[in-house]
């Protein structure tokens, strides 16, 4: 008999995976992009070693299901050829051409992690069509930390064939060893990872970065390239409402970035999460989703 764990994680893949991507004919170029619910229009923007399905992800797992969203794989990202947009304003543009062929005028834009920059830049570049911002451990400036040296392992697994097979299998034999480098606490990690909820989440990020890895390098050394050069940004221009979540001990994208963009982005709101790390999203689901929900639902109409 499948454990309880087992079943929840199944049916929440099934449900994600239900939800499929087209290419969206742009003006200059194809987009991979995914559609589905209604009501208000959110934009739904990924990390690095993302795609659209992780912005799926991203949305199912901060967002009420109330809302139509738009995922979309940003340039070098799965279906998407990265020729498209290196930069984030040219990433941003992107999007707005995909929101045009879609007939989406305003959106909120939500971004993760290295989603963050071209989020900035489509608040700053199309502010007619931003009705917020939501900032989830999101990049916001220049970023000095190291890479992580499993980057370049990953890189090195992804031009063997078969290579992540064995990896994926790792990860679905045991989740919280698989959570271990992004929750460093034992008994937050235990939680999250039992969490009937979070855990199948946070499940299905790990083993999307699995599947057709390497359609997802060229986008992620693109981000590596874009936030390690200067990202200086005329902030205190922003005019949408905005909302920015980060956890106070995230070693990817450091708390203080998050506080510099609360602090310049007029009338900006500041979620910390306190001792939380760059997961913060599965590690503090329903204060994160509360958290945002709210927001999203105060926006204009």
């Amino acid at each position: 008999m499948p454990s309880t764990m087992a079943t929840i994680n199944a049916v929440q893949t099934t449900a994600i995976n239900e939800i499929r991507a087209e290419l969206v004919q742009t003006p200059h170029g194809k987009v991979e992009c995914a559609v589905w619910g209604k009501g208000t229009a959110v934009l739904s923007l990924h990390g690095a070693m993302g795609g659209y399905d992780q912005g799926v992800l991203l949305a199912r797992t901060i967002a009420a299901p109330r809302f139509r969203f738009a995922a979309v794989s940003r340039p070098g990202y799965l279906g998407t050829p990265l020729a498209l947009g290196r930069t984030p304003q040219e990433q941003a543009d992107l999007c707005a051409d995909v929101l045009d062929e879609l007939g989406i005028g305003k959106v909120a834009v939500m971004a993760i992690s290295g989603g963050g920059p071209t989020a900035l830049q489509f608040a700053l570049r199309h502010p007619g069509r931003c009705r917020g911002l939501v900032m989830i451990s999101a990049c916001s400036g220049h970023l000095d930390v190291p890479v992580p040296f499993m980057w370049q392992i990953m890189k090195l697994l992804a031009r063997i064939p078969g290579a992540t097979n064995g990896m994926r299998k790792g990860l679905e034999k045991d989740p919280e060893e698989a959570a271990r480098r992004s929750i460093p606490d034992a008994a937050l990690r235990k939680r999250t990872v039992e969490d009937p909820e979070a855990g199948p989440l946070m499940q299905a990020l790990n083993l999307s970065v699995m599947e057709k890895m390497p359609l997802r390098i060229a986008g992620t050394d693109n981000d590596i390239r874009q936030t390690r050069a200067e990202l200086t940004y005329p902030l205190q221009q922003i005019e949408a409402p905005t909302l920015v979540v980060h956890g106070t001990a995230d070693s990817i994208v450091p708390f203080v970035q998050a506080q510099q963009l609360a602090a310049r982005v007029p009338g900006a709101e500041l979620l910390a999460i306190e001792g939380g790390e760059h997961v913060t999203i599965f590690t503090h689901l329903a204060e994160v989703r509360s958290r945002v929900t709210a927001f999203l639902d105060s926006l204009p109409a």
